[in-house]
Order: C-alpha cells, then structure tokens, then sequence
C-alpha cells in the first residue's frame, strides 16, 4: 500500500488525495513526504540539540550584542523590520516576556504577545492547528507551555522557528543567561560599571573547569543545566532530596557529554557534599504556585536545601563562590543574607536574559542558523 501511495503521489494532488477514500492515511503521509523533502526549520527546543560550538556561537552574539546596545550605542540596523515574532505564553511570565519584546523591537521586529486567554493554546483548537495558523502569519515563535511534548508538536508542525520559552522539562534561554553571567563575573572584567569588556574574550577559555553546584529540586532548570554544563567542560554537582532526582534519560546525557569533555559530574542527596570546591552555588523554585497543596510536605522534604553562607562555609564552596537563581525567588530557598549580599549575580543574570534572548532570535529569524 504504501509504495502504491508514492507512485499516485507523482501524479496526483493533495486535494486529489484528501477526497479519496483512505483520508487520513493519505493526509498524513502526503505531509510526511513533503516534510522530508522541504529544508528543516531550525528551532531552539533544548540546548541538547546544540553543539559546543554552536552554544558558544550564541554567548558569544549575546555578548557582542550586549556591548553594542548597552555600552556602544549602536543600533542593530534592525535586520527584523517588518517581521513578527508571536510570543505564545501558556503561563505567566516577568523577565522572559520583558526580555522577548525588548530583544524583537532592539531588531526591528514586532512582538505579538499572545497569553493564555488570548487564544486557545492546545484548548478547543489542537496544537497541530495553532502551530499551523501561527506560522503562516508570524515569522517564529517563542512558546512557553506545559507538558514538553506541547513544544515538541508545534516544532513538528510549524513552518516558522520555535523557542522553547520554558516547558515542565527544559528551559534552555535561561541556561544561555547563566552561561553568559559566569563568563561576565569569572573571566577578565573591568571594576567599573561604565566599561565593558567582556564581548573582547571567549567564553570557551573561561568557563571550562568552573564548578557549579546545584542545591534544590529535579526539575526543568537542572535537566537543562545537565545537558549544557558538561558539554562545555564544566564540573556539575547536583544534590537533590530523595525522590526529587532529575529524569534518568537527562542524567544519561549528562553523563555521556561528561565523559566527552572530561567534566566531573556527581549526584548527591546532602547539599553540603555537593557545595565542595564550587565556584557557583545555584537553586530555583522549589515550591511554585502549583505545588501549594503540597507545601508542607515540600518543606519537610528539602529541609536543608535552603543557600545559606554557613551551607557554603560548612560544605567548602570556593572563597569567592557566587550565587544564581533564575527568579522569582522565595525565602525558603536562599536567604535575605546570600540572595542581597555582593556573592549574589541574580540580577546581572536575569538582565542577560534579554541578550541570549536577542541572540537566538538573531540566530533562528535573521542568520537562519546556530552556526
């Protein structure tokens, strides 16, 4: 059957095919085969995708144009004027919908914010459908959904780019912000605020060997930090409660990008373990508004997880240790002492997410690739 398909394909319209019996078999293979003979659409899903040099390849335009924006006063010669880039946002969002706008009008671009009750993500209308009918009026798309497989289906089915602006498995546009902090505060930087240095050095001569550590839950910012850090030859220790432990086929990936670079990579229940010799000590939400109901148990669950200058005293990070978290930020998780104290890059970090932002549209909209 299938090879009898492909000869009548030859000869034989889609609307020929539509109305013959067999609808949907011959529907779906008609877009198979037009999908494999179309050129792939580039889209940024998660950073497991990416190579080393493809990742640097984005640090190192943020970075440039961080310096161009923000310290040389040059314009980008908007290089996006008269496109759209649709920002699809099942969930609520601060710094990533702030950091998408600023970064599509820097380039000349025309941002369309579309929440949740704007239109019907996966809600009365398939993400097969909303992909469809995007794409065919917006030039890309930066998605921010539930379930992974949400972001999966509209990369599969879009004619346009898809970011992943964050999914319950992989968050990769903070991973790049992270990223790019720690080469800001860890390679070669001016002692004054007015000059800016860091678009003059690679990354890649200043973030392998660093140490993260990496004190909370299993979630989408550790699976994301698994499958980057490692990669880049940075040693990674993650300690997590029991029963909280990242997805087996994220720690896989981990462990064959470790083996590749020669970074070390250890899995540990006891945050003081996992703060030894760490350069950067970094946590996140580990109680977000849809886990109210199970609050106490949470909090009995990571008593201990909380970033306290006598964990990292106690545990041995590094004299001049640093500490990130991708915000918003609740007490339990890191307090009033480290979270405001001159070890804390947060907001450098959350301010950069404009620019690895504005480096992956640039990537994805304009260069039409990562490399």
């Amino acid at each position: 059957m299938p090879h009898l398909f492909l000869q009548r394909l030859a000869t034989t319209s889609a609307n020929q095919l539509v109305r013959r019996r067999g609808h949907i078999y011959n529907a779906a293979r008609y877009h198979h085969v037009l999908s494999t003979q179309k050129k792939a659409i580039p889209h940024l899903i998660t950073l497991a995708d990416l190579s080393q040099s493809q990742i640097y390849n984005l640090l190192r335009s943020a970075i440039q144009h961080k310096y161009n924006a923000k310290y040389a006063g040059k314009g980008s010669g908007e290089p996006l004027k008269g496109k759209t880039l649709a920002l699809t946002f099942s969930k609520r969002s601060t710094r990533t919908r702030v950091a998408t706008e600023s970064a599509t009008a820097y380039l000349g671009g025309t941002p369309m914010f579309l929440g949740s009750q704007d239109i019907q993500l996966g809600v009365n209308e398939s993400l097969l459908d909303t992909a469809k009918v995007i794409s065919s009026m917006a030039d890309g798309i930066m998605a921010r959904v539930g379930p992974h497989s949400d972001i999966e289906v509209l990369a599969k089915y879009s004619s346009v780019p898809i970011i992943n602006a964050l999914s319950d498995k992989y968050h990769p546009t903070q991973i790049l912000a992270d990223l790019m902090t720690m080469h800001e505060v860890f390679g070669p930087h001016s002692d004054t605020d007015s000059e800016y240095i860091s678009h003059l050095h690679h990354p890649k001569d200043f973030l392998p060997g660093l140490k993260v550590a990496w004190i909370g839950d299993g979630n989408n910012m550790l699976h994301s930090m698994l499958v980057t850090f490692p990669k880049l030859g940075i040693h990674f220790s993650a300690a997590t409660p029991k029963n909280y432990q990242p997805d087996a086929d994220v720690v896989e990936i981990a462990k064959k990008e470790a083996k590749n670079s020669g970074s070390e990579l250890s899995f540990t229940t006891a945050p003081k373990e996992a703060v030894k010799d760490a350069d950067i000590i970094v946590t996140d939400t580990w109680i977000s508004m849809g886990q109210e109901s199970e609050k106490l148990q949470r909090l009995k669950d990571f008593a201990g997880f909380q970033v306290t200058m006598s964990l990292a005293e106690q545990g041995g990070a590094k004299p001049d240790w640093k500490f990130m978290h991708c915000l918003p930020r609740k007490s339990e998780e890191v307090d009033d002492e480290v979270f405001y104290s001159p070890r804390s890059v947060v907001f450098e970090e959350a301010e950069n997410r404009k620019w690895t932002i504005l480096a992956v549209i640039d990537a994805l909209l304009v260069k039409k690739s990562f490399d």
